[in-house]
């Protein structure tokens, strides 16, 4: 079943055929006057650049009105030649037989019963396009119309195409499968969520965080801010570095860079409210320092996340050649799903 999108937003339309799965596109006078388009022409020869076939209404209320229309419409600058829709009545009929017989492709829509899809096969129609929405709103079951006028076909050789039209929902797209549609010309918000399933979803998310956990390495996801302060530096300048970081913490090192202990904002605190504000000019190595969680750079997220879970912390070292070079926070792998 081939698939077409229903629109006249060009936005849409864009983005929509940058898929490149879909066939064509159907468009209404409804549609135009929805989004205000006022040179119906000018619409309809940008939309013949943008698509591989637009379906346009050519119509009249007679056979000869319908008829000009149609080869009005191919005197303007078209990239590709139309098919002509045009709705189902006796007028319509004819008209489609002659334009048929012109080579042009028809579209018979507005198709509520199994007669008007017969008057449709046997004028020439390319497309026969019955209502799903509309009929269901009637209470008809339109299905089982799409499946007849399918039938028909099959069993008489017409080479009319059954489109579905009038989609709301991806059902109707599921149903017209079901009963051998050739064609479903959707909305684009239907379209875009064909491919939704919570399983799917659910199962995506878990390879792309069983892939996350085996292939990326720690160092690959340290943030790029200072996270550490010299012996010699105050317990203020820890701060202000934990501050400018977004960090809990901040590694506290020598003159050589060799690891003297982690200084963490639960040390902040605690400090603060022993000493009170004084505290915070003190030294970095007036202080002593708890044995530090640490990684190296070139472990796998797998590992650190087996390290948080184990130690229960906030920020753990990454250390490359016994020196370290940053932190992970836990809140990042919140953030990357592999946490929490």
């Amino acid at each position: 079943m081939e698939l077409y999108l229903d629109s006249v937003d060009f936005k849409e339309i864009e983005a929509a055929f940058k898929w490149g799965i879909l066939s064509g596109l159907t468009t209404t006078p409804t549609f135009m006057h929805r989004h205000g388009i006022t040179d119906i022409d000018g619409a309809i020869v940008k939309l013949s650049g943008m698509v591989p076939e637009l379906q346009v209404e050519a119509l009249g209320e007679t056979v000869e009105e319908i008829v000009k229309e149609a080869h009005r419409l191919l005197t303007l600058p078209l990239k590709s030649k139309p098919v002509f829709k045009i709705p189902i009545s006796n007028h319509g009929v004819q008209a489609c037989r002659m334009l048929a017989n012109e080579g042009h492709k028809v579209n018979i829509h507005l198709v509520y019963s199994l007669n008007q899809a017969y008057m449709a096969m046997i004028a020439g129609a390319s497309y026969i396009c019955p209502l799903a929405g509309r009929l269901h709103d009637q209470g008809q079951d339109a299905f089982a119309l799409y499946g007849q006028v399918v039938d028909v076909i099959k069993k008489y050789g017409f080479k009319s195409k059954v489109m579905v039209s009038s989609v709301r929902h991806p059902e109707h797209v599921r149903q017209g499968m079901l009963v051998g549609a050739h064609v479903c010309t959707a909305p684009w918000s239907v379209i875009k969520i064909l491919n939704e399933n919570a399983l799917t979803a659910l199962g995506t998310s878990q390879f792309l965080e069983h892939t996350k956990l085996m292939t990326i390495h720690v160092k690959d996801i340290i943030r790029p801010h200072k996270s550490s302060v010299k012996v010699t530096e105050t317990i203020t300048d820890a701060m202000l570095v934990m501050t400018e970081s977004g960090l809990g913490a901040v590694s506290v090192v020598d003159k050589d860079d060799n690891l003297k202990g982690i200084f963490t904002d639960g040390d902040l605190r605690r400090h603060l409210k022993e000493g009170g504000k004084n505290t915070l000019q003190n030294k970095m190595s007036d202080l002593t320092y708890k044995a530090a969680v640490t990684i190296n750079a070139d472990a796998l997220l797998y590992d650190v996340v087996n390290l948080f879970k184990k130690h229960q912390v906030d920020s753990i070292l990454v250390t490359e050649n016994n020196k370290p070079i940053g932190f992970v926070d836990i809140q990042d792998l919140v953030k990357m799903g592999l946490i929490g």
